[in-house]
């Protein structure tokens, strides 16, 4: 497929009718699908952190809660239905012992703090494949609505 839109960490793209979404190296941040299937709208953002301290909020790709909520108002101007709209994510591991324990498990709060925003926003959740210690490559069909995350030593998950 040669509609293959690359998703950078802190960044969403966003495809109509098909196209296939990719972001790479998810290890504690997240990828979320987000799937209006009767326009066939598909959105990702990938997130790195729970929520939004910073400051003017500048970058709001870079958070669960202003990521969510604005992939989901530039999917809405674009014709998607709330009602209609489903996730599926991947990401949030544990990729490094912090014996410190300063930061604690950023990969389990991001899991946390994704599923609580899309039940905020009223966003059904239909997959996942979170959690765990190893990083993750997720990919996103827009034609069929389909996710498949590919990660070393584990063999190909359809979500």
């Amino acid at each position: 497929m040669s509609d293959k839109l690359i998703i950078g960490i802190a960044d969403m793209k966003m495809a109509a009718g098909s196209g296939m979404l990719v972001t790479y190296a998810l290890g504690s941040c997240i990828g979320i699908c987000l799937y209006d299937p009767v326009i066939k709208l598909g959105a990702m953002v990938h997130i790195m952190l729970p929520l939004n301290m910073e400051a003017g909020r500048k970058n709001t790709m870079k958070y669960a809660d202003t990521g969510i909520k604005e992939t989901l108002r530039q999917m809405e101007a674009k014709g998607a239905k709330r009602s209609r709209i489903t996730a599926k994510i991947a990401g949030g591991a544990k990729m490094f012992e912090d014996s410190g324990g300063s930061l604690g498990n950023i990969g389990q709060r991001n899991i946390d703090s994704v599923r609580l925003n899309l039940k905020k926003e009223g966003i059904r959740l239909l997959k996942e494949d979170v959690g765990g210690s190893v990083a993750r490559t997720l990919l996103f069909d827009v034609s069929s609505g389909l996710g498949c995350v590919r990660s070393y030593g584990r063999p190909e998950m359809i979500i």
